[in-house]
């Protein structure tokens, strides 16, 4: 039985991984390969703010899910302490017996291989299967593997592969930055941004892509124009452009969904409602929209409370809560008696224009006979107030 070994931290697993192993894959065809997260990478730390192991070992089974007879081991997380390789292969010589062992690593780590706990017992019980990291290094490479076969009887194998420049420490810094998702997995870069792992934030238009695969289609336009509206106006009045975009590209990703899915969302995620909002689906669809996009997205509070606020309103909103519900009113495919007047003035005093904006949403519901719901009704009183008393 073949059996090809591939350890790292995978902190995240990124496609350079997945791309090595198919790579792998190709050339030694296996009959099982057996990828391994480390618990404690010995030859290194892992960095402040990585996720646990049991993260780590998660996010390691989603990036190699269709590589050919692979399989995700746990057994040096279930060790815990430093993960030497050493280690690990006693312990599946044991549950292997008779299997030929080929233990896959980049050229870094086998010009550094002498330095291995144990590197003696490895190099009699398995073969070295190496590929190039960086460019132009294969001569070094070819000449260090002759060195440890003369000097140990080491067995190398070379794998063709072209390395891609990336490293799992470059993606870990472009997270929080909104960038990273071109190098990972859709599947890992998704749990990532679910959980908040390494402290990221979903690049735009990945969240984009998202979003509009959850709305009705006639809604996409409208939702491309709040998105940027909210940032115009947040840059006008000194809001973050970025939250005011998730928020505006969020806003509405539960609207197409009927009562009855909103009120189970509302049960899913423990969302008391009111009488009129158990029977007002555009009501719950803020609520709703909100909570999920805290689920899927990992949303911050303040982009949560602009979600929930967009529809209603409410007294002394945030000024990221006045935005959203403002550019949601006011976006460019809006058409309405006196939106003119309204985009005018929302650039010139927000405050004014959420009382402009919430007196006109609350004639319009009366001119269909309905009874305004009272968070609007109590919203406009508080902003009418307020700006009447700067006057």
């Amino acid at each position: 039985m073949k059996i090809v070994i591939y350890g790292g931290s995978f902190n995240p697993p990124h496609c350079g991984h997945v791309e090595a192993a198919f790579a792998v894959s190709e050339c030694l065809k296996p009959d099982k390969m057996l990828i391994i997260p480390a618990s404690i990478p010995p030859h290194k730390e892992l960095a402040d703010g990585s996720p646990d192991a049991l993260e780590r070992l998660e996010l390691t089974r989603l990036a190699f899910a269709d590589i050919p007879n692979a399989e995700v081991s746990d057994m040096e997380i279930l060790r815990e302490g430093k993960s030497y390789s050493a280690d690990t292969l006693e312990e599946l010589m044991r549950l292997y017996p008779g299997a030929e062992f080929t233990f896959v690593m980049g050229s870094d780590m086998l010009l550094s291989f002498e330095e291995w706990y144990r590197f003696r017992f490895l190099l009699e019980n398995m073969t070295l299967g190496v590929f190039c990291r960086n460019e132009g290094e294969d001569a070094q490479v070819i000449e260090h593997a002759d060195y440890l076969k003369r000097q140990y009887g080491a067995k190398c194998v070379f794998i063709n592969h072209e390395p891609k420049p990336m490293a799992s420490s470059d993606i870990r810094d472009m997270l929080p930055r909104r960038r990273g998702a071109s190098y990972l997995p859709e599947t890992v870069y998704s749990r990532i941004i679910k959980n908040g792992d390494y402290d990221a934030k979903p690049e735009l238009y990945w969240l984009r892509e998202k979003a509009y695969a959850m709305l009705a289609p006639k809604r996409v336009a409208h939702v491309i124009g709040c998105e940027a509206e909210a940032v115009t106006l947040a840059n006008r009045w000194g809001e973050d452009p970025e939250n005011a975009a998730e928020a505006g590209i969020l806003h509405d990703i539960t609207k197409k969904l009927v009562l009855s899915d909103q009120l189970i969302l509302c049960r899913k995620y423990d969302i008391i409602n009111d009488t009129a909002e158990e029977e007002n689906v555009k009501l719950l669809h803020a609520k709703t929209g909100a909570a999920l996009a805290r689920d899927l997205f990992n949303i911050s509070d303040e982009v949560y409370d602009a979600i929930r606020w967009h529809t209603t309103g409410k007294p002394d909103m945030t000024l990221l809560e006045k935005i959203i519900y403002m550019a949601d009113y006011i976006e460019p495919n809006r058409d309405f008696d006196g939106v003119d007047e309204l985009r005018k003035l929302a650039y010139e005093n927000l405050d004014e224009a959420m009382a402009q904006g919430l007196k006109m949403s609350l004639e319009d519901i009366k001119s269909y006979g309905q009874e305004p719901y009272y968070a609007t009704a109590d919203a406009y009183k508080w902003y009418a107030e307020h700006t009447s008393s700067q006057q």
